[in-house]
């Protein structure tokens, strides 16, 4: 192995890692005014996309674990944001849903996607890009999450 291998600016994990962290950070002002965090922000997506799902699916959505979206789905419950209910059929599911206050969010969050992707257009990096950007993370994501 090279030298070169070692270096910082050779790294798809830094480069990944870098853009995230500052992905995230333009996500703060935005977010905050209302109260929320960015992962909680994730949460209402998946909630906004389809209402009334188990913990497991919703953690599963995020590829996280649920003993992680656990707390989260309950800082958002004592926030007004979402009910927390046993599940109808099975008792041991926890079913999580929007409340008003938690889908007026998504009105209120209108204009974030639009606001985000603007700070991320450069030259280099253009709307048409962004589905093969898609694809190639999510190739990412799954060649990693086996």
């Amino acid at each position: 192995m090279t030298e070169e291998a070692f270096k910082l600016d050779n790294q798809l994990c830094f480069r990944l890692y870098t853009a995230s962290r500052l992905l995230t950070q333009a996500y703060y002002p935005l977010l905050s005014e209302h109260g929320l965090t960015y992962p909680q922000y994730l949460v209402l997506l998946v909630l906004w996309e389809k209402d009334a799902q188990p913990v497991n699916d919703i953690a599963k959505r995020l590829h996280l674990e649920t003993n992680t979206v656990t707390p989260l789905l309950q800082r958002m419950e004592k926030e007004g944001v979402l009910l927390r209910e046993r599940g109808a059929q099975d008792a041991r599911q926890m079913i999580v849903s929007l409340t008003p206050a938690g889908r007026e969010l998504k009105n209120k969050l209108a204009e974030v996607p639009l606001t985000v992707g603007n700070a991320v257009i450069c030259d280099r990096f253009t709307p048409e890009m962004a589905p093969e950007l898609f694809r190639m993370l999510d190739d990412i994501i799954a060649k990693l999450s086996h």
